[in-house]
This record gives C-alpha cells, sequence and structure tokens, in this order.
C-alpha cells in the first residue's frame, strides 16, 4: 500500500546533492544536480523506473489472466430435446480456447502500451531523481500525479517561464527589467508582497554575479521554494501526516464554490488509499444539498458519512455525533465538513468557535487541525476571502484547488507570503484521485520548467 502522507520531503541540501549515479549496479543510484550531470544520465534513471514499472504491471496482469475460471458441473438430468437448426446448434468450444480467443480480441483492440518513457515520464523521473529516490522505487501513481501537477501548472508556466528567462539572463535588473518582472508575476497572481521581495533577493543575487538565463531560473526557483517553506517554521507537523493510533479531526472551511465537498471526499479516498481508517461528518447543514453531496463523495471513497437527516440540524451536533462515531469505532481520521457562508462573518466565527468548543470538549487527546479550501481560480479574490476565515478558525494550512484550470498558480506564493499558512495540498482535477499532499519542490519544478 503506497502511502502519499510519508513521502519524503525534499531537504535544501537534498535538493543539490542528491547521490550520484552508479553505471552497472544494481543500486540504481541516483544522479547529481551539478553541471557534470548529463541529460543522458537522467535519461537511463527514468527508463529504469519505466521498465521496472512495465515490469510490476506485466507481474499484477499476468497473476489475473492466469486465475482459473470457475466451472460448474451440470446436475441436471439429460431431458430429451428437439432437433435444432443448424444455426442453433451448441458451441462445443472448450473453454480454454474460448478464452484464448477473448484475449486475442483484446490484444487486438487494446491501447498499445508505450515500450519507451515519454517525455512528461522523463520530465517526472528527473524531479523524483532529484528528490534522492532510487528507480525502483518508483511508482506509477506519483508519475500520474506529477504529469498531472506539470499540466495543470501548464497555463501559469507558459506565461512565465519564456518571458522571465529574455529578462533575467541579461545581467543586474535596470528599471525596466523590473517593471515587466513585477508584471509578469502580478499577472500570476503571485501578489505584491511575496513580488518585491523576489525582485530584491533577485537583484541583489545579479549584482554580484552575472547568471546566465538558466541559472537565473534555477536561482529564482531557490527563491519561490524559500517562501512556500517559510511558513512550515510555524507548526510542529511540517509533513502533516495523520498520527496513526490516535483520533486525528481535520476540520474543513471555506466559502461555498471553491471545491470544499470535493475535496472533502478526495481527502477521505486519499486517507484510505494510505492506510488509514477514516469517516466524515456533514457538519455543513444549512447549504442545499450539502449533505447529499457529501454522501455521495462517501460512497466513492467507501468512506462511511455521518450525518443528521433534519433541516436546519445545529453544526456541531453532527461534529459531537461524529466524535462518538469515530471514538467507539477506533477511527484514525475524522473530516468534518463545514458550513462556507460569508454573509454574515459574527455568525460564522460563532459557529466555527462553537464546533471547536466541542471537539476540544469531547476529543481533548485528539489531533485537531483546520484547513481552509482555497479555489486558486479565483487568485486575489480568494485570498481576501480566505482572510475571513483566518480570523474564524485557527487554520494550519490551505489545500489548493483547481490549479489545472487557471494562470494564476502563483496566488500558492501569496497564500504563503500574506497569509503565512502553508499549502498543505494541492488540487490538478477532477478526478477522485487528483488531490495529493504538497510539496514545494514538486511545485515550483512544475511551475518553472520550460515545456
Amino acid at each position: 500500500m503506497f502511502n502519499w502522507f510519508r513521502r519524503q520531503k525534499v531537504q535544501p541540501e537534498q535538493e543539490q546533492t542528491p547521490p550520484a549515479p552508479v553505471e552497472d549496479t544494481p543500486s540504481e543510484a541516483t544522479p547529481t544536480t551539478s553541471e557534470a550531470t548529463s541529460q543522458e544520465e537522467y535519461l537511463d534513471w527514468a527508463k529504469k523506473a519505466f521498465k521496472n514499472i512495465q515490469e510490476k504491471k506485466a507481474t499484477a496482469e499476468a497473476v489475473v489472466s492466469e486465475t482459473p475460471e470457475t466451472s460448474i458441473a451440470e446436475t441436471e438430468p439429460p431431458q430429451e430435446q428437439e432437433p435444432v437448426k443448424e444455426e442453433e446448434t451448441e458451441d462445443n468450444t472448450p473453454a480454454w480456447l474460448k478464452k484464448s480467443d477473448r484475449l486475442e480480441i483484446l490484444k487486438e483492440t487494446a491501447i498499445e502500451t508505450p515500450t519507451e518513457p515519454d517525455e512528461d515520464f522523463i520530465w517526472s523521473a528527473k524531479v523524483l531523481a532529484n528528490q534522492g529516490r532510487q528507480a525502483e522505487d518508483v511508482s506509477e501513481e506519483e508519475i500520474t500525479w506529477l504529469k498531472k501537477l506539470r499540466q495543470g501548472l501548464g497555463k501559469t508556466r507558459r506565461s512565465l517561464v519564456n518571458q522571465l528567462k529574455a529578462v533575467v539572463g541579461q545581467g543586474p535588473l535596470n528599471q525596466d527589467a523590473v517593471e515587466e518582472i513585477e508584471a509578469l508575476l502580478l499577472q500570476a497572481d503571485v501578489g505584491v508582497d511575496a513580488t518585491d521581495y523576489i525582485i530584491t533577493t533577485l537583484q541583489n543575487k545579479l549584482k554580484q554575479e552575472a547568471l546566465p538565463p538558466e541559472k537565473a531560473i534555477e536561482y529564482l526557483k531557490e527563491i519561490i521554494r524559500e517562501i512556500l517553506d517559510a511558513p512550515l517554521a510555524n507548526y510542529s507537523n511540517p509533513g502533516f501526516e495523520p498520527e496513526k493510533g490516535k483520533l486525528n479531526i481535520w476540520m474543513l472551511t471555506g466559502v461555498n464554490g471553491v471545491g470544499k465537498t470535493t475535496t472533502i471526499g478526495k481527502l477521505a479516498h486519499l486517507s484510505k488509499q494510505s492506510g488509514y481508517s477514516c469517516i466524515i461528518a456533514a457538519a455543513d447543514t444549512f447549504r442545499a444539498a450539502a449533505v447529499e453531496q457529501v454522501k455521495v463523495w462517501g460512497e466513492r471513497s467507501q468512506v462511511e458519512v455521518i450525518a443528521n437527516p433534519g433541516k436546519n440540524t445545529d453544526p456541531a451536533a453532527v461534529v459531537y455525533d461524529g466524535i462518538e462515531a469515530a471514538k467507539s469505532r477506533e477511527i484514525e481520521l475524522l473530516l468534518v465538513d463545514t458550513a462556507g457562508r460569508l454573509q454574515n462573518k459574527k455568525n460564522l466565527m460563532a459557529e466555527l468557535s462553537k464546533i471547536r468548543r466541542i471537539i476540544d470538549k469531547k476529543a481533548e487527546s485528539a489531533v485537531v487541525e483546520s484547513l481552509l479550501v482555497l479555489d486558486a481560480t479565483l487568485g486575489q479574490n480568494g485570498l481576501r476571502q480566505a482572510e475571513v476565515f483566518s480570523e474564524a478558525a485557527q487554520l494550519s494550512g490551505v489545500i489548493l484547488t483547481k490549479i489545472d484550470g487557471t494562470a494564476k498558480g502563483g496566488v500558492a506564493l501569496a497564500v504563503a507570503r500574506q497569509l503565512n499558512l502553508p499549502i498543505r495540498f494541492v488540487g490538478a482535477g477532477e478526478g477522485i484521485e487528483d488531490l495529493r499532499p504538497f510539496s514545494s519542490y514538486e511545485f515550483v519544478e512544475a511551475l518553472l520548467s520550460g515545456d
């Protein structure tokens, strides 16, 4: 079972000096990121990872195809039958031959399996290699996710990278260059504060030494990772992994329409997939159809939903029931859906405070987190809405959704810089598999690596 919560977080020293490759050895060690590292080494590493994944898939398929079919003996006594027409004659083809024929038909109609890794696979493999991973340990799920992440940030990347290269590769930044970089970053909704920090830091570096465009982009990546990772210093759980053997309670907050209910379902699926027991408390009792939507996602993720069928049910009462259910069944993760109304800030704060009091009273030893769901397509507008929830709830992180539908992926930096909140999860698609724990290294590589 692949545990997404325990994927190794990249440390600065690992980014710069992962193990060097060893030729023709079983360890298939990772290539370095020094200048001496060639694209051929990365390609070789990617091919090894690709071959290993294909072999695992072939083994799994062979096990399925070799499973014998159960035959049931005919127990009814033979009866006299009238002669049948020629076209109705019984098919005496052996079962094994029928099975073989079916396999041949499947082979003829199946989509051809690639024999070599494509460009997206090679990029994904390089990102994993630079994090110190071994080729034989890479999973297909990770490759698939990195492809989606890169594709999801494509709009933002294409509007940034080429133009940035043209500007930062010309030595110290003059006023025109500063204004051009500022415009590019603000268009990507990086935010004024983060933009000023990036330009000042980059300008200081370029005054010290001239950097070619590629090197300047690499330095820019370091600056952005620093911004994204800075809020983690305020939290004792930087990896954001549910504690095994304890009750973890995650409250999800956010305005209506940001994908909060969908995110609840995806988190439930991710938790089950990673080996945690999980239930959902449907405490958004005021929005029409909210509870039913949560139930649909609960069914999809095979997670039980605790809900009260009555109208205008007290959200705190649902949370109470959820805690009782989680404790009695020794559940490890309770996900709480909350209301997203902004019409009345006072009522919102009172409701979230009441829910938090119930949690603190009924689950004193639980590990409690409060996550804000933020729609990336809203950019700075979403950030202003987020500030209301930041005041109303004791937030411990942000889930950034819908980055695949916007050129404003830079809002992630604004979240870290302006709200001083770490991004915990990122969503890049509508599927149940399209939400994963956030990695600043992978995000920045997907954002600033050229096509």
